[in-house]
């Protein structure tokens, strides 16, 4: 995949981590708060909010690229490496975040 790397967090496109979910291959993992995700969310993303992260609560992903998304692509970094310094592999997450996920044209549920 590409995507650049920053303290060992590889930044993923909106339209790249769209269609690594429709072709099975992304586990989209939203980070943002329950009262943010109550107005509008990923279609198809796990909810681990980061006020209460423990990336023990992610669903088993089957093979898929754990990927982290939030507001701005700021908390899902955060998420990212807390995941990584308790010894998951979960080394990537959306660039940019859902504000970047719209402005790429790409849908949201609310």
């Amino acid at each position: 995949m590409l995507g650049r790397s920053h303290h060992g967090v590889t930044d993923l496109e909106p339209e790249e981590v769209a269609e690594g979910i429709a072709a099975g291959r992304i586990l989209l993992v939203d980070v943002r708060e329950p009262n943010e995700t109550a107005v509008e969310s990923f279609p198809d993303a796990v909810i681990v909010p980061l006020s209460q992260f423990d990336p023990a609560l992610i669903p088993d992903p089957q093979g898929r690229r754990v990927v982290f998304a939030c507001r701005s692509g700021k908390r899902s970094v955060t998420a990212s490496l807390a995941a990584q310094e308790q010894g998951f592999p979960y080394d990537a997450h959306l660039a940019g975040g859902l504000l970047a996920w719209k402005a790429a044209g790409l849908p949201t549920k609310s």
